[in-house]
């Protein structure tokens, strides 16, 4: 938390989804901070501390998501981490995402409104 606000990471490689959020998010009263790729995330995450993250699945390597999320488990993270994929519906089906250390998955595009409630519900 910063001033009184929650810190959302979100880490994606495409730059009009982390304008489109960044827009989101800060219109709803939370900070956002971004990195565009994990390993940028990574440095973003020890600088700020974040409350919540959301982070693509597929970037620079098709599972980058999913490394992300062990390296952050190996420095302690506590905060909810949220997968964002364009896979399709049927990735929740096939794969436990709560085993890969994920709180959730939000399928793009993202319904703001869901993103929203999710939010609230993981940081009160």
């Amino acid at each position: 938390m910063r001033d009184g606000k929650y810190v959302i990471l979100a880490i994606d490689d495409d730059p009009d989804f982390l304008d489109a959020m960044r827009l989101f998010l800060e219109a709803n009263g939370y900070i956002m901070v971004e990195a565009k790729s994990a390993e940028q995330g990574l440095g973003v995450y020890k600088e700020n501390s974040p409350d919540l993250i959301l982070v693509d699945l597929m970037m620079e390597e098709i599972d980058a998501g999913a490394t992300f999320v062990k390296e952050l488990k190996l420095l302690g993270n506590q905060s909810p981490i949220f997968l964002l994929s364009g896979a399709g519906n049927g990735m929740t089906d096939n794969i436990d995402y709560t085993q890969l250390g994920f709180a959730g998955v939000f399928q793009k595009p993202v319904k703001n409104e869901r993103l929203l409630g999710v939010i609230k519900a993981k940081l009160k």
